[in-house]
């Protein structure tokens, strides 16, 4: 039996918020490490198996792109100057951005820091995409988020069918005897790549339509408005609330409360007003909960780490540039994020 993909999205959002509370370079390469292990352990004989190792590729460019920027334009300075480069001079009102100049340890350091960090989430995500079964996440989301769960859906699979169409692809020009690799490779590959892709989505969005996904025949208009208020004024407080949990200064309970209520209220409406059936259904059960348990206790082990255990070391100082220390605690939390390995692995033999 295979894991709720439900479990799968949770824990990888999970170690995508450990990787928003940190931008100390090794606990974010240890959660680059966990998320990359579980998704080549966990993952299935899938089209969108291999769907990590494309994101992987995409935050090397990512973090590639933030390092150039930063040395091309410039942002946090130090004493030490690694190179002066040739530096374009710019009007008065573009004070605080420079072309070339000098580029210095500190600034370079704060660059990797942020192109990491940012790389980091990318991977999360790739995980998740590379574990999860975006259509039986459709399947198994409430009634009352049709009209949304379609289009987060489409978007969901665009990476997993990008990974699809571009393996067939490759495949069927090996058997015409093509071997062309690099960049010429990417330019003859990306437009039958992107087509099939399209089409893909189009057959997925045409199958979605001729099932009733997002129908609103029979119901009253104000019905219909009452549960898209909740479940959107829900969703609102809550992103507001977690906004304010993960440091911004927005009151988080009062917040987190209101949405919670309001989601669940829109979803309770929601849920009578369309009655739909399902065929094998998806359950969650203890080996969901315990992968979930695994995430929550890493990012738990992060947000609640003291100064002694690991916590004043999540932003390690780059003015003066300091070497980063691995943290304690979340390192240890990070270490329970791999109990998934062993946990599907019983799954699968039970």
């Amino acid at each position: 039996m295979r894991l709720h993909p439900g479990a799968w999205w949770v824990w990888a959002l999970c170690l995508a918020a450990i990787a928003s509370r940190t931008t100390n370079p090794v606990l974010l390469a240890l959660v680059i490490a966990v998320a990359g292990y579980v998704a080549v352990s966990c993952r299935e004989d899938t089209p969108w198996a291999s769907a990590y190792g494309v994101f992987l590729k995409f935050a090397l460019v990512v973090l590639a792109i933030r390092v150039v920027l930063h040395v091309l334009l410039g942002g946090v300075t130090g004493p030490t100057v690694l190179v002066t480069l040739p530096e374009v001079p710019l009007p008065e009102w573009t004070k605080g951005i420079r072309l070339g100049g000098p580029v210095s340890a500190e600034g370079l350091a704060f660059a990797v820091y942020q192109g990491l960090q940012l790389a980091t989430l990318l991977c999360c995500v790739g995980a998740a995409n590379a574990l999860a079964n975006a259509k039986r996440l459709l399947r198994s989301l409430p009634a009352a988020l049709y009209e949304v769960s379609v289009a987060v859906v489409v978007a969901l699979t665009v990476a997993p069918q990008l990974v699809a169409s571009a393996r067939s692809v490759r495949r069927a020009r090996a058997l015409r005897g093509d071997v062309v690799r690099g960049v010429k490779a990417m330019r003859v590959l990306m437009v039958p790549v992107l087509e099939d892709a399209f089409e893909r989505s189009l057959v997925l969005a045409a199958a979605m339509d001729s099932r009733g996904y997002g129908r609103t025949a029979g119901l009253p208009r104000r019905t219909r408005l009452l549960t898209g208020v909740l479940v959107l004024g829900g969703l609102t407080g809550l992103a507001v609330g977690a906004y304010g949990l993960l440091g911004g200064g927005t009151p988080a309970a009062p917040m987190l409360l209101v949405g919670s209520v309001s989601a669940i209220g829109g979803l309770w409406t929601g849920s009578r007003r369309v009655r739909r059936s399902r065929y094998r259904p998806d359950r969650w059960g203890p080996h969901e909960l315990l992968v979930i348990g695994s995430g929550l206790v890493a990012a738990l082990a992060t947000f609640l780490a003291p100064d002694g255990l690991g916590g004043a070391a999540l932003t390690p100082s780059t003015v003066p540039l300091t070497v980063p220390g691995l943290p304690l605690l979340p390192a240890i939390g990070l270490l329970c994020a791999l109990a998934p390995v062993v946990i599907a692995r019983n799954r699968v033999n039970t």
